[in-house]
C-alpha cells in the first residue's frame, strides 16, 4: 500500500482519532498528544491534519450534540474510515517488522 502521502504528525492524529473513538474532536486529540508526549499541541495544527486526512479518506466527520460548556456550539466529532485502518495497519506493520530487525545488543549501546 502506498502512503507516502501519510506525514509523521498526521500518522499521530490518526492514530489518536482511532484511541478516542467514538469521541476524537480535535480538543481532545490535542490534549492526548500532550499526554503521550510531552509536548505543547496546538488544536489548531491538529486541526488542519485533521482536515487533510478527512481530504484523503482516511477519517470522517459530523457535528456532534451542542453542549453547554461550548455555549451551545456542537463538536466536530471524527472517526477513521475503513481506508484510515489500512493504513494504520500497514504501517504498524511496517514498523513493527523493522523493529523486529534490530538486533537487542545494538538497542542497549545506543547514547
Amino acid at each position: 500500500m502506498r502512503r507516502s502521502d501519510l506525514g509523521e504528525f498526521e500518522e499521530v492524529v490518526l492514530l489518536t482519532v482511532a484511541v478516542l473513538a467514538p469521541n476524537a474532536y480535535s480538543v481532545s486529540i490535542a490534549e492526548e498528544l500532550e499526554l503521550e508526549t510531552g509536548q505543547t499541541v496546538s488544536t489548531g495544527a491538529v486541526h488542519a491534519a485533521l482536515q487533510r486526512l478527512e481530504q484523503k479518506g482516511y477519517v470522517t466527520s459530523h457535528l456532534g450534540e451542542a453542549t453547554a460548556e461550548r455555549g451551545g456550539r456542537r463538536k466536530r466529532i471524527f472517526s477513521v474510515t475503513a481506508l484510515g485502518g489500512r493504513v494504520l495497519n500497514e504501517v504498524r506493520r511496517v514498523r513493527e517488522g523493522l523493529w523486529s530487525r534490530i538486533i537487542p545488543l545494538t538497542k542497549l549501546t545506543w547514547t
